[in-house]
Formats: C-alpha cells, structure tokens, sequence
C-alpha cells in the first residue's frame, strides 16, 4: 500500500453534519504562458467532531470512500479561525 495523500487548507464551509470543504492552494506552470498561478481544488472531508469551523486551517488526509464525494478526513486543526468576539475585542 501507498502513501496516504495530505493536504493542508483552509475551511470554506461548515454548514454539513460532521463534514466541512477544505480549500487547498498550489502553484502550478501555466501551459502556454509559462507564468507560475495559484490553483485550487476543494475537498470534503469527513470532522467526526465537528470541530472545524470556517477559517480555521486543517490538514486532511485520504481515507476510503465514505460518500459520494467524501474521500478525506480532518487529521487535526492547524490553527482556529478568530472569531468575530475576539476580532471586537482586537479593535478596541
């Protein structure tokens, strides 16, 4: 057996029981151009918990399949969001 992927990203949503879509950025060569440009792709991925909350960077790692288009699980939360109690309190 293989490696298992991982990603590293940021949460886009979180509005699903137990699952959340993760962003991940790369860089990838433009085919004609040649120019370096960001990329995206977005994943689901299963958060037994329902820890992650939007904003918040998460790596994901590659499991089974466990829906139609969930292949990932949240492996832990790299650093939480700021919440917007916390951005009130930054201003004053």
């Amino acid at each position: 057996m293989g490696k298992k992927k991982e990603f590293v990203g940021e949460v886009i949503s979180d509005k699903m029981q137990k699952t959340v879509i993760v962003k991940s950025a790369h860089l990838a060569k433009h085919p004609k151009y040649a120019r370096i440009i960001k990329r995206y792709n977005k994943f689901k991925a299963h958060d037994e918990n329902g820890l992650a909350k939007m904003g918040d960077i998460v790596r994901i790692a590659e499991t089974r399949p466990l829906s139609k288009d969930k292949r990932f699980r949240v492996v832990e939360i790299i650093k939480k969001a700021k919440t917007s109690v916390e951005l009130k309190e930054d201003i004053q």
